[in-house]
């Protein structure tokens, strides 16, 4: 077990984490010849496109140092604040973490936010300077935060490339001489910590533990606490570039179980894996339920296709367990689920996987997060949809959720920034200068505000600098209002949206002249409304496709074309009481790109 060592790699986006991964995979001989390719662990089509890390990925490889065989297990990690949930899981299940600073970009948000996150964990810190060999690195100005950050000496910092490979050769050595091994003994019951899952349509479902205590052998007939289900491992190993099977695994070692379970809500991220003729006495400590903090809803186009999405939505859920969802109908759109994010970009990969790796193409309502509604008997619900609000005789007052956040940035645009921040009405509760030109804002901001294009903007008037970080603080009273669109009298559930007081009649305003442009005119006339309760405060008119129904009359009197028209007249109003608009796919998206 002394010759052990797991650990995980933590950074910003786009700090090189999945680049310095292929060196050590590389350096250790673990991926050789024709496997060899960039970011050898971002094993999705999607991750590559976007290069961006989606999911964390473990793989073993060995490291002779001394004369002696080490066996490292390395988790890479995402970068992205929507993905943190994927970090925690993947810190839970190692003793060190190699922290991954850009030599040319610094310290951001997410750095900072992902550190702390280990240093809670106990987690053994290895700092690392990456693109020193770019032109624009300053090496000695990000030492300088480093050490600010974690009180250690400049001899601690190793300074590398991912892409040339300087430095790869130190990282590994302390690696192995920094990081402890893991404690625990193998001779005691067996516990074992499953973090992650995925779907294997072959062999059922797949689930990754980390041995804490005790050894597992195949064909042990084991448990998994939680959820009280027993299994026979049919096959136990490790993970190479491909999973690489093993008779027997014991304490301190990472590797995957399988045992035919067909059903996803068998498997719990968290979960504990005991014996059952000799199991532990209690459970390991998990980590927390995610909470997710945007609310949409899925719909399928096709009706039929429901059950389908239901087992697509599950098996994405064992990948992904951030991922959060329940059942719900709406008027214009069926049946679906309202789904829970960790955030838009979160929100946009689940879109994609649905599309790509089951074939389900959905369409998403508007963006929502969950709001805490007081009636005047002082009872209190959670609505997480616009539709689920009581009526309003019945509401005392209702709390958003408000997040603190973290804004690392130039002092060039803190203006632009401070102005986008309390134009979404966030409240500045301190500033701070980190070192040199840096700065750090510390901002209270309502989540609805942001949930729809914050981070967008920011990253537009900061040319890409500024870096962004948040956690839900709490909840306040806000006066809120719902904000209805009517089209032919008739509300479209799925464009309602709960929105501030004094942001509703601009907000009404825009989105019908949006919706105007989006929708096919008809035959005859559709209004377009945005309302508040009973008061329009918006409209919009989309005038009928006419026929020329006078071209036949060559002269003759004018009544014979008055009567012509009189009788379309009539047909356009009877066709108004009976004709349904129909709202197109691009008009839901459109509503979240309004400015």
């Amino acid at each position: 077990m002394d010759k052990i060592r797991n650990f995980c790699i933590i950074a910003h986006i786009d700090h090189g984490k999945s680049t310095l991964a292929d060196r050590l995979l590389e350096t250790t001989s673990t991926v050789v010849g024709k496997d060899m390719q960039a970011q050898v662990l971002d094993d999705m089509d999607l991750e590559r496109e976007r290069g961006i890390t989606i999911k964390s990925h473990a793989i073993q490889m060995q490291y002779v140092h001394n004369g002696e065989t080490y066996t490292l297990n390395l988790i890479d990690t995402p970068g992205h604040v929507d993905f943190s949930y994927e970090v925690s899981r993947s810190i839970a299940a190692c003793e060190g973490a190699l922290l991954i600073v850009d030599a040319s970009q610094g310290i951001q948000a997410q750095t900072i936010s992902n550190l702390y996150m280990a240093i809670d964990n106990n987690l053994e810190i290895i700092p690392v300077i990456n693109k020193v060999d770019l032109d624009s690195a300053k090496p000695d100005e990000v030492e300088d935060q480093i050490v600010d950050l974690l009180g250690c000496g400049r001899d601690e910092i190793i300074r590398a490339s991912g892409k040339t490979g300087i430095g790869v050769h130190d990282i590994l050595e302390a690696i192995v001489e920094r990081i402890p091994a893991p404690k625990g003994d193998k001779d005691a019951p067996l516990q074992a910590l499953i973090f992650d899952s995925v779907f294997n349509p072959f062999r059922g479902i797949i689930a990754y533990f980390k041995i804490l205590n005790g050894t597992i052998r195949k064909d042990d007939f084991v448990k998994f606490v939680n959820t009280d289900k027993e299994y026979h491992a049919d096959e136990i190993g490790v993970l190479k570039l491909q999973m690489s099977p093993r008779q027997e695994l014991s304490a301190g070692n990472v590797g995957y179980i399988i045992s035919g379970i067909k059903t996803s809500k068998e498997v719990r991220v968290g979960d504990t894996i005991t014996h059952v003729d000799a199991p532990c006495k209690n459970a390991i400590e998990g980590f927390e339920e995610v909470k997710p903090m945007v609310f949409a809803g899925v719909y399928p186009i096709e009706t039929e296709d429901f059950e389908n999405l239901r087992s697509s939505l599950e098996k994405l859920q064992l990948n992904d367990a951030s991922l959060t969802f329940q059942p719900e109908s709406s008027v214009a759109l069926g049946f679906g689920f309202r789904c829970g994010f960790l955030g838009l970009l979160h929100m946009e990969i689940v879109q994609e996987r649905l599309s790509r790796e089951f074939n389900m193409e959905v369409i998403t309502t508007v963006p929502n997060v969950s709001y805490r509604i007081y009636d005047k008997k002082g009872g209190m619900t959670e609505v997480h949809n616009p539709a689920g609000l009581p009526d309003l005789t019945l509401i005392d007052h209702i709390e958003e959720p408000y997040i603190r956040s973290s804004i690392i940035t130039q002092t060039d645009y803190i203006g632009p920034i401070m102005t986008l921040c309390l134009g979404k009405r966030g409240e500045l509760v301190k500033q701070e200068y980190i070192s040199g030109n840096r700065m750090e804002l510390i901002f209270d901001l309502p989540l609805g505000e942001i949930v729809i294009d914050f981070y967008d903007k920011l990253k537009s008037i900061s040319k890409g600098y500024a870096s962004f970080d948040y956690h839900l603080h709490d909840f306040r009273e806000s006066k809120l209002v719902k904000l209805d669109i009517l089209l032919n009298g008739d509300p479209v559930d799925a464009l309602s949206t709960l929105t501030h007081f004094d942001n509703a009649a601009s907000f009404g305003r825009r989105m019908c002249e949006k919706l105007k442009e989006l929708i096919p005119r008809q035959q005859f006339d559709i209004a377009i409304q945005a309302a508040i309760g009973a008061k329009i405060i918006a409209r919009e008119t989309i005038k009928a496709v006419r026929k020329d129904v006078t071209a036949k009359c060559y002269g003759g009197d004018v009544s014979r074309k008055r009567k012509l028209l009189e009788k379309q007249k009539a047909g356009k109003k009877r066709m108004k009481q009976i004709g349904s608009v129909e709202v197109p796919q691009k008009a839901f998206l459109a509503v979240l790109k309004l400015d």
